[in-house]
């Protein structure tokens, strides 16, 4: 009879963790360059460009837990990427950064062309996440 031990559940969460702060690593060094040229991360540090930067990467490991999360709920990895996009673009720069900053939450303000460019690039953070979350949990296993 052969051994088919299932992974335990902690080496599960480990590996999606793991795989989360891995990716959302990546996916957020590429938005915060984006954000950076266009100059919106002192936005986030209060006109110091690299505290801004720790701040946007704990951002974005905590947006990546966020998405490992919901791949409990669901392996379809883009799926949840672009569902994960389109929350992470809601409560960031439609919710949390204009109350910080202010101004009132910016939900009237959705379909604006700056605001739907901020979709675009949350989406892509979430789906450079997906990838990148699919690759490392999908990997085949050494010997």
């Amino acid at each position: 009879m052969e051994n088919t031990k299932q992974p335990s559940i902690i080496s599960s969460y480990s590996s999606m963790i793991k795989a989360s702060l891995i990716a959302s690593t990546v996916a957020g060094v590429f938005l915060g360059i984006l954000m950076q040229m266009k100059g919106m991360l002192t936005m986030l540090g209060g006109e110091s460009l690299a505290i801004g930067w720790v701040m946007h990467m704990m951002i974005s490991w905590i947006f990546g837990l966020g998405f490992g999360a919901m791949t409990l709920l669901s392996s379809r990895y883009y799926l949840v990427g672009f569902i994960h996009g389109v929350l992470i673009w809601v409560i960031g720069p439609l919710l949390m950064m204009p109350i910080m900053m202010g101004m009132g939450p910016m939900i009237g303000e959705m379909f604006t062309t700056a605001q739907l460019m901020n979709l675009v690039t949350h989406l892509a953070f979430s789906l450079i996440l997906a990838a990148l979350f699919s690759r490392l949990v999908n990997k085949p296993k050494k010997a």
